[in-house]
């Protein structure tokens, strides 16, 4: 289920670049495979850390000693950067130039990565993970940027991004098989370490791609620490509600925080002359339906991974290879799944491929309220798989469709905006959730309640899709 963001709005690649002092950089060109391979690279590391710490995670609580809200901070901390920081990255790798943003971004990454691996404790492990989550936020639009800065050919620039694409989806299909692997034959530790070796290959890499050009782009830094305040405060409230109870003082006072930020947001945005994002995007009823589906559907795939890399290692008492190894049936068939509802789009029209997508969803969902304790382990193995195909199946033309309906001066931040609310979606599941089985003497009942709430929500977003989307993409006046 790759993740597409925002990018620069248009190939600027027949500028001359401009370097730190406002002098033009050296004219040489550089490698299209050099620039590809790098940017898969970074793409690949980041979405596979999106997931690939799942399955560590019953092994870094026993072996820091971390408690069901310490575990879904490790999670959340990455993802909730991710998020925050996206509306606005693509803004600041415009504003340095994309091969200076990517550098920056994946240093970074490689440096948190690494603090990650020497944590002592939880609160340096948390900290370091958030580091990840931002840097991984300004590599995503900065790699997209040099693709299509590199590739002037309409058709080739297509087929590279189509990599790049298919590259993050491998990352996140087998993210718990591969952790599963190093967290059974050496350690969670390794988990982390993984990622040393990628972004030293990638700095190196950078080395033999021209710097890129700089555009004056407004930073909105208001508006972006009211993101950030909006959406920490909203997961700690949920993550602190399901353990200390939905009146306690805390829980309380940071969804007021969250409230305030968010109601600053959205004043704020609307009266700037540049916004981080122009608010008339929500006039657009294809771009709601969307965002809405965008967001269920990565809240129900990470927290069926989240919930059932728990139920795998703490009820059932399975390894950590063994529990990534009962995700390769669902992951072994997402990446094929994607193409096909490409295909689907084309003919059908974007909203078939969604429909289906998430009812395929809803109904693994629906079926997983049949796995208990004593359940056989090929039960909710067979019951991943629809989760994940319908999730293949829906989300590149869920990407289209937001695309093809708005004007093309905003795709790029209706991009943003896009993946912000699909990362939103996966940090509220996997709060939420992992609130809902904290208690492991209620495992069950949280277990069937997190995955009747997913089957409500991907009802409810299906029937959307259904009743709204074949309407507006027929029409020609739609855009926003």
């Amino acid at each position: 289920m790759a993740i597409l963001t925002r990018s620069a709005r248009t190939d600027r690649s027949d500028r001359t670049p401009v370097v730190p002092g406002g002098e033009p950089a050296s004219p040489r060109s550089s490698s299209p495979t050099t620039v590809l391979a790098a940017a898969l690279l970074a793409f690949f590391v980041i979405s596979l850390d999106g997931s690939v710490v799942n399955v560590a995670l019953p092994a870094i609580s026993h072996d820091l000693r971390g408690s069901m809200a310490d575990l879904q901070w490790i999670v959340d901390g990455y993802t909730l950067m991710f998020a925050a920081f996206m509306l606005s990255a693509g803004t600041f790798s415009d504003r340095i130039g994309a091969s200076r943003a990517y550098a920056w971004g994946l240093a970074a990454f490689t440096v948190a990565s690494l603090a990650c691996g020497i944590a002592p404790n939880l609160g340096t492990l948390i900290g370091a993970r958030m580091v990840q989550g931002g840097a991984a936020a300004l590599m995503v639009p900065a790699s997209l940027a040099l693709i299509r800065q590199t590739y002037s050919d309409p058709g080739k620039r297509a087929r590279a991004i189509a990599i790049w694409t298919a590259a993050g989806s491998v990352a996140v299909a087998f993210g718990p098989v591969i952790g599963g692997m190093l967290t059974s034959g050496l350690s969670w530790r390794a988990v982390f370490y993984l990622n040393l070796p990628v972004g030293a290959i990638g700095l190196a890499l950078l080395t033999r791609i021209a710097p890129s050009a700089r555009r004056a782009a407004p930073v909105d830094l208001f508006g972006q620490l009211s993101v950030v305040a909006s959406l920490a405060g909203l997961t700690y409230a949920v993550i602190e509600g399901g353990r200390a109870g939905w009146s306690s003082p805390d829980v309380l006072a940071t969804l007021a925080l969250s409230a305030v930020a968010t109601v600053t947001f959205v004043l704020t945005q609307s009266r700037r002359e540049h916004p981080m994002v122009p608010l008339s995007i929500f006039k657009n009823r294809t771009v709601v339906v969307c965002l809405a589906a965008g967001f269920t559907i990565n809240a129900v795939f990470y927290g069926a991974i989240f919930l059932l890399g728990m139920y795998f290692q703490q009820v059932r008492g399975a390894s950590p290879v063994s529990t990534g190894a009962m995700f390769i049936p669902m992951c072994a068939l997402i990446s094929i799944v994607n193409m096909a509802g490409v295909k689907l789009a084309a003919r059908k029209g974007a909203w078939v491929p969604m429909t289906i997508g998430q009812l395929v969803m809803a109904a693994g969902a629906l079926l997983m309220l049949t796995v208990t304790s004593s359940t056989s382990y090929l039960i909710p193995v067979l019951l991943l798989v629809p989760i994940g195909l319908g999730g293949g199946l829906a989300v590149p033309s869920l990407t289209a469709a937001i695309l093809e309906n708005i004007d093309g001066e905003r795709a790029g931040t209706a991009a943003a905006v896009l993946n912000t609310f699909r990362q939103v979606g996966s940090c509220i599941a996997v709060a939420a959730f992992g609130a809902l089985i904290a208690d492991t003497s209620r495992f069950q009942h949280g277990f069937d309640t997190s995955f009747v709430i997913s089957v409500v929500m991907l009802l409810v977003t299906a029937v959307g899709t259904a009743v709204l989307l074949p309407r507006l993409t027929k029409s020609t006046g739609g855009k926003a």
